[in-house]
């Protein structure tokens, strides 16, 4: 008789003490915080605020008049937007360092055919959320800023206000960073066992009438932005279908795959 362990058995003994849950969890928003921090002195240093304002801005500078500028109207906003922005821009470039202490807070509670997951899955989110904000940066944002100032009057001088254009940009950075994990909200949905492939399919109709809802809601009210969102959260709604097929044969426990195949 094999004295092999068994799925159900890896875990056995594995569980923690509530209050050391809590000290893990404490360190992994530590190590997150360090990230943040170690990103943000560096971009201070380079390219530093003035240049990473400089970057955003540049969408709605280029319908703007060559020599009009944004505005500051607040007393205090010339010191706290460009910190905003350097925070902003730091919890970015630290997204998967993020993503991974997620995971290894999490991990103890996986099986190892689980755990060997999570590393592509966290690459491919990353891909994905930089992938939306890049979609923001250089073509949302454009066509969004050329639509809304083609309706302002040769009379009226538009130049927004740089904390209100931040603010702005930020919400449309995460509504599409978080729109764009689509395919990773299905194949984990899938997986978990939450929902079959087959009824994804069949409620396709109905999430294309819930990504224009969500477009309308999270997006300014023009319609350039609400397209920009909504069909490309249709396409990727498609990719998650695909992928879930893949991850589901692929993430199975060895003696599951055994037992299909006998």
């Amino acid at each position: 008789m094999s004295n092999k362990p068994t799925s159900q058995d890896e875990l056995a003994g594995s569980e923690q003490p509530f209050v050391q849950h809590l000290m893990e969890l404490r360190d992994r928003l530590l190590y997150c915080i360090y990230g943040i921090a170690v990103a943000v002195a560096l971009l201070a240093f380079w390219p530093g605020p003035n240049g990473l304002i400089d970057f955003i801005a540049q969408p709605i500078k280029a319908h703007m008049p060559p020599d009009a500028k944004l505005i500051a109207v607040g007393v205090f906003t010339p010191f706290f937007v460009p910190l905003k922005v350097l925070m902003m821009v730091g919890i970015l470039a630290v997204l998967p360092w993020i993503m991974y202490q997620l995971w290894a807070f999490v991990a103890p509670g996986l099986y190892t055919h689980e755990k060997r997951f999570a590393l592509p899955l966290i690459t491919f989110g990353s891909f994905l959320a930089y992938t939306g904000i890049a979609f923001v940066q250089f073509f949302v944002l454009d066509k969004m800023f050329g639509f809304i100032q083609g309706f302002t009057p040769d009379s009226v001088a538009a130049t927004p206000d740089i904390a209100s254009y931040v603010e702005a940009i930020l919400s449309l950075y995460l509504a599409f960073g978080l729109a764009f994990q689509v395919p990773i909200v299905v194949m984990l949905l899938v997986r978990m066992g939450m929902v079959e492939i087959a009824k994804l399919k069949s409620f396709r109709g109905y999430f294309v009438v819930l990504a224009f809802v969500v477009a309308a809601v999270v997006t300014p009210p023009d319609v350039i932005s609400q397209l920009a969102l909504a069909i490309p959260m249709c396409i990727l709604y498609e990719v998650g279908i695909l992928a879930a097929g893949w991850f589901v044969k692929s993430s199975k426990k060895p003696e599951d795959t055994e037992a299909e195949q006998t």
